[in-house]
């Protein structure tokens, strides 16, 4: 029964600030002396909208009241929560279950697999992400009204033959997938939660008009203009105890600007203007049947409410095009935002600790309180990092992704071990992971881990947990291994599971990895709620999912889970979302982050659906949240001080202002300058200046004679020589460059097996690659380093084996290999193991070098950084080779790597002598090279071992050195200042 006096349809100003405004209006409107708001019924758009309400109440209140009955309009179960105001022993029967998300996201993706009808269905992730599309996409059309008939009217008939392909071929799928669903669900008794919903809406429509509810019930801040939904808002506005309040709604707007909005009908006209945030609650009104000129403003006002003259200004802000060309008639009195400030930095971290500056700033003034606002989670979680600098604990609302939480990302790894067999990354970060063993054995546990993470370091060995047995045992971490083993063993099962199964193994190994630890926390409670709802519906369907694809599949259905605080922050500091922050109120209110496609995201397109499709079944298209993103600044805007803020430059560049921030310096004009934030950026740099410091000294360390007393390696002398600095930190301080995990093959690894192989098969001859097959086993290298090196490295060794057997044709022999090598200089040993040595057919010997990369050339050996050959030479020359005796008049390098003179399909393998021989222009004369080398030996001897000269760092900048302690000497801060 409709109200005879009309709908009663507020609207709170934004600058009343919404939840506070509204409090004040229902206390002295419903309020009884004995049962307060007892009676009350609020229909609240979101259980954060509930929350606000109710912190609202309690601040308005003072002294206690009672609470009324909040209902919130996506509730599933908003039959029970209304109790008797729908009747619900009859609405029960009426009423369908609706199916549970998760086992339709699954079951989707089966009906996906099975109609796909041209090529290989997408597997794993894929299949899972287009099932979520999927339902999203019927969610979608399931709130606008639009049935599966509809995608086979006239309407979009009519645009099939227009569309691409692939959008036919999508609207196909969908609308068989779609069928197939709901015929499931018939046969189940059950609805999709969208149809659910519009189903109690309309009951709720047909009760209420019937039989009003004899309490007064109210819609508050619900602005969803789903046909159904402003069906009910239309029916509680007519009862003679209901009213419908909305936020924002811009009743000073002229009737030309109005309709230059567009007419908000479906399907939506191409010229309406979507992205104006006062579209979607003209899309409401009509489809209420309410004219704007019904709804009547809301005359209270909230504690934290803002000058009366800011409303008219957001309403000139977001003037449609054609409206806002009266920008450049408006006095400076009418476009100034009193209140207001823009902050632009540099960066998102100078932002952030701008916003914390000016959030500490605020706090000093008693009871003010601060909302940073942000679609940004990152920037967020940023700000709250710089707040504790000063003590102040500000948890983001809008909460964490669960896998970035520490139970969430638990799971991960044990999902990534199992996909990855073991790989030593994920491995290693399991097994030192926060939650694992997180009690009295934690330390005991740690140093066993690192022990063995020591020795993974380098190329990944075979997949599997068998094969770091050898590892664990070199590192004296053998039991503990064999318990990790017995852990992690069910994990890496190759038999084919179901989602289910592997879901079971995953939380058996979490359990046992770190026993309560994992569900005592929010993040952890929320995990076993997230992994009991998947497991119990991946039972129900029994859908299969390949071990590679289950890190992938969690991740994304983990990463729509959020993790919200627990209360304990500070009062009066609060970190929102947009949809967080809808309906709250601060005395300061900071919106950061506003950049295009932060605020406002760039739209998402529907992957199945086009959008000239679903414009012609009347489906708000992405653009739409666009609009929605300007109400929730709008909104904001309102606060008695606002603070507008972006970053000129993100990780990726440089980024281009908020359109609505564009909007604000275009209405500003002039007065932009006036409205400048800059004394917190300012405060913000000089907070991360260092103090002014001399340019640091190229490093030239003098250490003690003791000190420099060490022996000396034959590959040393050439460091010694170019780069005194590395040697000094190797092979005095004995600082060791560590590999990474998992890291490629490093020259060194891979001259290792090279002369590990060589020196095999020079005792025992036979085939070269037969014994290079056996050492890679024995290395348990992974089958993919095998398979990328394995053909480069079976070439290279055949030409060394049919080279050596050529020359040994011609008279030339092997005299040794891997041979032991020293000899005294001034009293320093001078050691190493030399390749090989051969005895040349006129009775000299030849010192032979292996490489598998480029030998050094003639002119690096002519400036003394490439002696090791000459420093073998005379080591034989002193009797200092056991075996090899004679006068040396050959030095070669064999390389393994590529002949570039080479045309052969083979091109691995060739002779290098490094000098003046051939062609070649520079170098040292072969019967010069040992008087040369001798000289260079006894000086770098007598001036860093025996002497006092400083260990240079780079001293020959043209010197062919590793990069491994250019940190250790600070490089980057006096290359190219050096005197």
């Amino acid at each position: 029964m409709a109200d005879p006096a009309g709908p009663k349809v507020y609207s709170i100003a934004a600058h009343r600030g919404f939840a506070d405004a509204l409090v004040a209006g229902l206390v002295p409107r419903y309020a009884e002396p004995e049962y307060g708001l007892a009676r009350l019924t609020l229909l609240l758009p979101s259980g954060r909208a509930a929350r606000t309400v109710s912190e609202a109440l309690i601040r308005h209140s003072g002294s206690g009241l009672l609470m009324p009955r909040m209902a919130v309009v996506g509730d599933l179960d908003l039959d029970e929560t209304l109790g008797p105001l729908l009747d619900p022993l009859g609405a029960g029967e009426a009423i369908p279950p609706a199916a549970e998300p998760t086992y339709r996201w699954l079951r989707l993706a089966e009906l996906i697999r099975d109609t796909w009808r041209e090529g290989s269905p997408p597997k794993g992730s894929a299949l899972l992400r287009l099932a979520h599309e999927t339902g999203r996409a019927m969610d979608r059309l399931l709130v606008e009204n639009v049935s599966p008939e509809d995608l086979l009217g006239e309407a979009v008939l009519a645009l099939v033959g227009d569309l691409q392909q692939h959008w036919t071929d999508n609207l196909r799928l969908f609308a068989a997938v779609q069928r197939l669903w709901l015929d499931e669900l018939g046969a189940a008794g059950a609805v999709d939660p969208a149809e659910r919903r519009n189903r109690l809406f309309r009951h709720a429509v047909k009760r209420w008009r019937e039989a009003p509810p004899a309490t007064p019930i109210v819609a508050a801040g619900v602005t969803a203009a789903a046909p159904e939904l402003a069906g009910l808002l239309r029916v509680m506005s007519d009862l003679p105890q209901g009213a419908v309040i909305l936020p924002d709604l811009d009743l000073a707007m002229s009737e030309a600007v109005w309709d230059e909005l567009g007419s908000a009908e479906t399907p939506f006209a191409r010229g309406d203007a979507v992205t104006h945030p006062q579209y979607h609650l003209k899309l409401l009104l009509n489809r209420m049947g309410v004219a704007r000129g019904e709804v009547q403003p809301w005359h209270r006002a909230g504690i934290g409410k803002g000058p009366p003259e800011r409303s008219h200004a957001i309403s000139s802000l977001f003037l449609p095009p054609e409206a806002s060309k009266a920008w450049a008639e408006l006095p400076a009195d009418k476009r100034r935002l009193a209140g207001v400030r823009l902050m632009e930095t540099g960066d998102p971290e100078e932002e952030a600790q701008a916003i914390a500056l000016l959030v500490r700033q605020a706090l000093e003034h008693p009871e003010k309180r601060i909302a940073v606002v942000t679609p940004d989670r990152g920037l967020a979680g940023r700000v709250v990092q710089h707040l504790r600098r000063w003590n102040i604990a500000a948890d983001d609302s809008a909460g964490r992704p669960l896998p970035q939480t520490a139970a969430g990302s638990l799971l991960l790894l044990l999902a990534e071990v199992a996909a990855e067999q073991a790989s030593p990354v994920p491995l290693m970060a399991l097994l030192t992971h926060p939650l694992v063993r997180a009690d009295e054995a934690r330390a005991a546990w740690l140093d066993q881990a690192r022990a063995l993470e020591l020795e993974l370091r380098g190329p990944r060995l075979e997949p599997g947990l068998a094969a770091l047995r050898g590892p664990a045992a070199v590192a004296g971490v053998e039991a503990w291994w064999n318990e990790v083993e017995a852990l992690l063993g069910p994990l890496l099962t190759d038999a084919a599971q179901s989602l289910g199964e592997r879901l079971d193994r995953l939380v058996a190994a979490a359990e046992a990895l770190c026993g309560e630890a994992l569900w005592s926390r929010p993040d952890g409670r929320a995990l076993a709620a997230f992994v009991e709802d998947l497991r119990l519906h991946a039972r129900a369907t029994g859908l299969a999912l390949e071990a590679g694809d289950l890190p992938a599949a969690l991740r994304e259905a983990m990463d729509r889970v959020a993790v919200r605080p627990p209360y304990g922050g500070h009062p009066r500091v609060v970190i929102y979302g947009l949809i967080e922050a809808r309906m709250t109120r601060a005395e300061l209110v900071i919106c950061a982050g506003l950049n295009e496609g932060t605020w406002p995201a760039t739209p998402a397109s529907e992957p199945l659906l086009a959008p000239a499709v679903l414009r012609a079944l009347g489906v708000p298209g992405a653009d739409f949240r666009i609009g929605l993103a300007a109400h929730d600044l709008a909104g904001q805007l309102g606060a008695p001080e606002v603070v507008l803020s972006r970053a000129r430059r993100d990780a990726g560049g440089p980024v281009i202002a908020s359109r609505f921030w564009l909007r604000v310096e275009a209405l500003l004009g002039e007065l932009a300058s006036d409205h400048r934030e800059t004394a917190a950026p300012a405060l913000a740099a000089a907070l991360n200046a260092p103090p002014p410091a001399e340019p640091h000294p190229r490093p030239r360390p003098m250490p003690s004679p003791a000190q420099r007393r060490v022996d000396v390696r034959v590959k040393a002398i050439d460091t010694l020589i170019g780069d005194p600095f590395q040697f000094y930190a190797r092979h005095i301080l004995r600082l060791e460059a560590l590999d990474g995990l998992d890291a490629e093959p490093t020259p060194a690894w891979q001259g290792s097996l090279a002369h590990s192989i060589l020196h095999k098969w020079n005792e025992q001859r036979g085939d070269i690659r037969a014994i290079a097959s056996e050492e890679l086993r024995e290395m348990n290298a992974h089958p993919l380093l095998r398979a990328l090196w394995q053909p480069r490295l079976f070439d290279a060794l055949g030409w060394i084996a049919e080279r050596v057997r050529a020359a040994e044709a011609e008279g030339r022999t092997v005299l040794a290999v891997e041979r032991k090598a020293e000899m005294s200089v001034q009293g320093v040993r001078i050691y190493g193991r030399a390749d090989r040595f051969d005895r040349l057919p006129d009775g000299t010997v030849a010192v032979i070098d292996y490489k598998t990369g480029k030998p050094p050339t003639a002119a690096e050996v002519a400036k003394g950084y490439r002696l090791q050959l000459g420093v073998l030479g005379l080591m034989v020359e002193q009797g200092g080779v056991e075996g090899v005796i004679g006068k040396v008049s050959g030095f070669e390098y064999w390389s393994l790597g590529k002949d570039a003179k080479r045309r052969d399909e083979n091109g691995f393998g060739y002779v290098e002598t490094p000098l003046l021989v051939g062609g070649k222009r520079s170098g040292i004369p072969p019967e010069d090279f040992l008087p040369e080398t001798r000289r260079f030996l006894r000086e770098a001897v007598e001036g860093w071992i025996l002497g006092d000269l400083p260990f240079t760092a780079r001293m020959a900048p043209d010197f062919p050195s590793y990069t491994d302690y250019d940190q250790l000497m600070r490089l980057d801060e006096w290359m190219g200042r050096e005197a």
